[in-house]
């Protein structure tokens, strides 16, 4: 069967198409270790908080650092500085809860915890941004 006229722009145009992609094949772009970066783009709410450490060796609790916090993917994301690129630590958000912790220094203070003897799995990360604890 003969194409018709109507059918010519249509075949020419898939015959452009094909030469094209055999020309430029598609590519999946490769990691670039910057994954995270598109979590932060609309972050759900962000801001400066005072984060509690806890020593590796002892588990007690540290001194407060200050940190800057990205809510976003039902994770929190705390960074040393709004600069950076990659996160230093990451707490997620799922079968927790949350309780206010009354402390006459600290206002709107609140604690994230497990219910039961579920541990809460959080992570932190080294300088180039790659696992290095999970806690």
């Amino acid at each position: 069967m003969q194409p018709t006229r109507g059918d010519l722009p249509g075949r020419v145009y898939s015959r452009s198409l094909y030469e094209s992609i055999k020309k430029e094949p598609f590519k999946i772009p490769e990691d670039d270790g910057n994954d995270l970066m598109h979590t932060f783009f609309n972050p759900d709410r962000e801001g400066w908080l005072w984060k509690q450490g806890c020593s590796k060796l002892s588990g007690r609790y540290k001194s407060w650092k200050r940190r800057w916090f990205i809510l976003n993917d039902n994770c929190l994301y705390y960074f040393e500085f709004t600069t950076d690129k990659e996160p230093r630590g990451i707490i997620p958000l799922e079968n927790v809860h949350v309780r206010e912790i009354q402390d006459k220094n600290k206002p709107n203070c609140f604690e994230i915890y497990s219910v039961g003897t579920e541990v809460i799995k959080a992570c932190k990360t080294d300088s180039e941004g790659k696992v290095v604890e999970g806690k």
